[in-house]
């Protein structure tokens, strides 16, 4: 597929009201490494390669293992993640996938329980702006493959 957008620099301009967003969240109090792997399911969910690409390189930059990685799309059957993280990832599916127009109350209780109201404020904040890179970069076919580790990190700093 040919990518869509040739003003790259407009492009780039655009993404920086984006980009405040990940200044806010690299201040949250939740883990760089539970963020990625929201990053990275929700990519998954969407279908966004080159999040997909940017992601992963991340998380393996990070110490992630390849098991969790390559399980990850069925979490809920791998006994790799952690009750905190499960309930991340239920609550970034359900944000993501809006079923019935609603966030079902039981996945809602199991976030309470393992996040304050403030990290789950935060946590759904990243669900938001990893669902609306993705769009972004889903629409405008942006070409995976090409990021490497740290490349936007001066953004969001």
């Amino acid at each position: 597929m040919k990518q869509r957008i040739n003003d790259l620099d407009k492009a780039q301009r655009a993404m920086k009201a984006l980009n405040g967003l990940g200044v806010y969240l690299a201040k949250s109090p939740l883990e760089k490494s539970l963020l990625d792997l929201i990053y990275f399911r929700v990519s998954q969910v969407n279908g966004c390669a080159f999040c997909l690409d940017m992601h992963s390189k991340d998380l393996r930059a990070a110490g992630e293992t390849e098991q969790r990685l390559y399980v990850l799309d069925a979490w809920r059957e791998g006994p790799f993640y952690s009750d905190r993280e499960r309930a991340a990832l239920a609550w970034a599916e359900a944000v993501t996938k809006l079923t019935g127009s609603q966030v079902p109350d039981d996945v809602y209780e199991e976030a309470r329980s393992q996040f304050s109201e403030a990290e789950l404020i935060d946590l759904t904040l990243a669900v938001v702006t990893i669902n609306s890179y993705n769009r972004m970069n889903i629409a405008f076919r942006t070409t995976a493959g090409g990021y490497q580790v740290g490349m936007y990190a001066a953004q969001t700093n």
